[in-house]
């Protein structure tokens, strides 16, 4: 990671690369063929002779506030995270609990872009959203584990060298009963089925089935049984990185619908005079603001090392619906042609929409929060609204790991 006074330099020079060499291939990208793959190797090959290849590469507690403007500007584009070797940070974050060896052979081709990572979680016949009903099993046999499931929607699926397999490996509570085991690529056992279509367009998803997959034993990552936690502290960081991202697109639309409506097309048709067209830029903007001030305390509170919980679960409802917010003003605003591939608001609108059951979906995520915020009064305090994940706060008089606050 670069020094702070460093950063908003090479913000920029993300930002010109996305505008003048990314943007202008994402047809291409679209593709999802060989062409695309091309495209998006050479890409990054650009960013890293740019010096702007894999800058959170490495990323430890402490420094995830200063990766956030860099981390905007990236994500623009939804192909900007593959361009810019962002995709790798969260598995080289994860990949620190793997013992020596996996170290050297899986997070070092990581972290130098030599190496896709993947993840597999979701299985088509359990609840996303509740580990407990995940299906997929690791067996102890003596000298050696042996895998058997199905996962789907993994992303990178079929570019991935490894693929960290969440699995039930015990009986009993949550907490405890799950593993996540490092699964190369070529395993015997280990097959990619058909890609998997996210609103009508491919975008790199695939299931993976596990038949009889043998393991050693030191390709679990952490320790057996230590899953779930693991699982939570992916979740937590992982949200807030695609929040960036997600930001970041937002803004872009916002710039999308200002362009229109300065446009000669715009002063036609009056739009800056509109008050419903003023409306949706200042009700836009302010969800952009909103949901970085979110992400920014959530970040803040996890580079200090303490619960972010709840501040990292709302900055990622925040940022989607700022995203949405705003490719969907931005489509009002272009009228009829935001509908069609003359724009990249069309492909934008369909990544906006799958961002609502990313790392959990909405839903889930919405129950959870009211449920810890109500949770807060039921247990005789209230929410300290300085830190949230601090709560219940007894505001007669005693103070919480935050320390005191005024009244």
């Amino acid at each position: 990671m670069l020094e702070h006074d460093q950063l908003h330099p090479v913000a920029r020079r993300i930002r010109r690369f996305v505008d003048q060499r990314l943007l202008p291939l994402e047809p291409c990208l679209d593709a999802g063929d060989a062409k695309a793959e091309d495209c998006l190797a050479q890409l990054q090959q650009a960013a890293r002779d740019a010096g702007l290849w894999g800058q959170a590469n490495g990323l430890a507690p402490g420094r995830l506030l200063d990766y956030l403007p860099l981390a905007e500007q990236e994500g623009r584009s939804e192909y900007g995270p593959a361009v810019f070797g962002a995709e790798a940070v969260l598995d080289g974050y994860m990949l620190r609990h793997a013992n020596p060896r996996l170290q050297r052979e899986v997070l070092a081709p990581v972290l130098a872009g030599e190496a896709l990572a993947s993840y597999g979680m979701s299985e088509p016949n359990s609840i996303g959203s509740i580990p407990a009903t995940l299906t997929t099993r690791a067996r102890w046999c003596g000298d050696h584990w042996q895998l058997d499931g199905e996962k789907w929607f993994i992303c990178r699926a079929e570019q991935a060298a490894f693929i960290t397999v969440v699995a039930r490996t015990a009986e009993g509570p949550v907490e405890r009963a799950l593993s996540l085991f490092v699964v190369p690529a070529g395993t015997p056992g280990v097959e990619v089925g058909e890609r998997m279509k996210v609103l009508g367009r491919y975008q790199g998803q695939a299931p993976v089935r596990l038949n009889a997959v043998r393991l050693a034993e030191d390709q679990v990552l952490g320790q057996v049984g230590q899953g779930f936690a693991l699982i939570q502290e992916r979740l937590a960081l992982g949200r807030l990185l695609r929040a960036a991202h997600w930001l970041g697109m937002a803004q872009r639309c916002f710039d999308l619908m200002g362009a229109r409506i300065v446009s000669p097309r715009g002063a036609l048709a009056r739009l800056a005079d509109k008050q419903l067209v003023r409306l949706r830029m200042v009700e836009a903007y302010q969800a952009i603001h909103a949901a970085r001030s979110l992400l920014h305390d959530a970040a803040t509170r996890f580079d200090q090392g303490r619960s972010n919980d709840l501040e990292a679960n709302l900055a990622k409802l925040a940022a989607s619906r700022a995203l949405s917010l705003n490719v969907d003003s931005a489509i009002q605003i272009h009228g009829a042609e935001g509908l069609t591939d003359g724009t990249p608001l069309s492909g934008i609108y369909r990544h906006a929409r799958a961002t609502h059951f990313m790392d959990g979906t909405d839903d889930a995520l919405v129950s959870a929060l009211g449920r810890q915020l109500i949770g807060a009064y039921q247990e005789g305090g209230g929410v300290n609204f300085a830190a949230p994940s601090s709560s219940p706060m007894n505001w007669t008089g005693s103070v919480d790991e935050d320390g005191p606050h005024a009244d």
